[in-house]
C-alpha cells in the first residue's frame, strides 16, 4: 500500500513540477519598472498616501449620545 501511495505523491510532485516550469518569467528589473509605474498610476487612490477624510473613516471614534 505504502508503494501505491508513493507513487501517487510523486506524481503529484511532477505535476506540480510541470505546471512551474510552464509559468512565463519576467526579468526582475521590469516587473519593477510595471511595479513604479502601477504605483504611480494608483497613488491617488491610496488611503495611506491621501488621507481618509473624516466623514467617511469607519474608524473614526464613536460620538458619544447624551440625553439631557
Amino acid at each position: 500500500m505504502s508503494g501505491s501511495s508513493n507513487v501517487a505523491a510523486m506524481k503529484k510532485v511532477v505535476q506540480q513540477l510541470r505546471l512551474e516550469a510552464s509559468v512565463t518569467r519576467v526579468k526582475v528589473s521590469q516587473a519593477a519598472v510595471d511595479l513604479k509605474q502601477f504605483c504611480l498610476q494608483n497613488a491617488q487612490h491610496d488611503p495611506l498616501l491621501t488621507g481618509v477624510s473624516s466623514s467617511t473613516n469607519p474608524f473614526r471614534p464613536q460620538k458619544v449620545c447624551s440625553f439631557l
